[in-house]
């Protein structure tokens, strides 16, 4: 959940309007977006249907290295402090285990199986050591949860020793402005869905503003990575004044190239660039 107790304060310190920050993002963020205009991203590695290869491992991320797609993958804390690459709060429907991921330390999570294979959850770092020696841009989202300073900190620190390209995105407006403030040459994104995604998680005027990405204003993203459904008019206009789209969860050929600017996608495979 997103905390937006904090809402109101940020809206008081920011200095630059909407309008404002749409106009003069449109050269600046083409420059950052060399590596990610016109790409697929195989969407938490390149995983199989069959479950053979699991989503969010070092066997799915060697796939994708090896065909030369671009990766987007989900990174958590543990009990411990650790960063694993993990999508789903909870271990349930990839491990069959009860519980949260943050409620076991990386000792602890390593040794349960993804989807029944042997492969297990991997660190950020062993991701990083595998990807680094390819040419696939990560896309690197960060899961919102009850440390989400400590989980910027940590994964932006890793990150300074990484070679490759990468850029980070979340749902969380917060943690997106953490890299705004804190690291802004780094290329980020702000995640959205349709408003119906966000329900009943949340109240139906958060669920609304969420969807819009009107909340976008605190921090300012270079892209918007947007569910692949009709998007909000308020999205499509900020594309327009620069913002870049990408699309998620592509899963039929070819078809989503012509709308977005870079598109992840999973259960085919298109072609590299578009």
């Amino acid at each position: 959940m997103i905390d937006f107790t904090r809402c109101h304060n940020a809206q008081v310190v920011e200095r630059m309007t909407e309008d404002d920050y749409l106009q003069k993002q449109g050269f600046e963020v083409r420059g950052k977006a060399e590596y990610f205009m016109h790409r697929n991203f195989a969407h938490r590695g390149l995983h199989d249907m069959d479950r053979s290869i699991p989503e969010n491992s070092l066997m799915a991320f060697a796939a994708a290295v090896g065909e030369g797609y671009g990766i987007e993958l989900d990174v958590q804390l543990s009990k411990d402090g650790q960063v694993v690459v993990f999508h789903d709060d909870t271990l349930n429907r990839v491990c069959g285990v009860d519980g949260r991921v943050d409620a076991y330390d990386y000792d602890e999570l390593k040794e349960f199986s993804l989807l029944g294979t042997m492969q297990h959850i991997p660190l950020f770092t062993e991701v990083l050591e595998l990807t680094g020696s390819g040419d696939s841009p990560l896309i690197v989202e960060l899961k919102s949860g009850p440390r989400n300073s400590e989980l910027c900190a940590k994964t932006y620190n890793i990150l300074q020793q990484y070679q490759g390209k990468y850029c980070i995105e979340s749902f969380n407006p917060f943690i997106v402005r953490w890299f705004k403030q804190n690291v802004p040459e780094v290329f980020r994104g702000l995640l959205a869905a349709s408003k119906e995604e966000y329900i009943p998680a949340y109240p139906a005027l958060v669920a609304k503003l969420l969807s819009n990405c009107t909340l976008s204003f605190l921090c300012q993203p270079d892209f918007i990575a947007y569910q692949n459904v009709e998007r909000p008019k308020h999205v499509l206009r900020m594309r327009e004044k620069g913002t870049l789209l990408f699309a998620w969860t592509s899963r039929v050929p070819d078809v989503d190239q012509a709308q977005n600017d870079a598109v992840i996608f999973e259960n085919y495979r298109p072609s590299l660039l578009f």
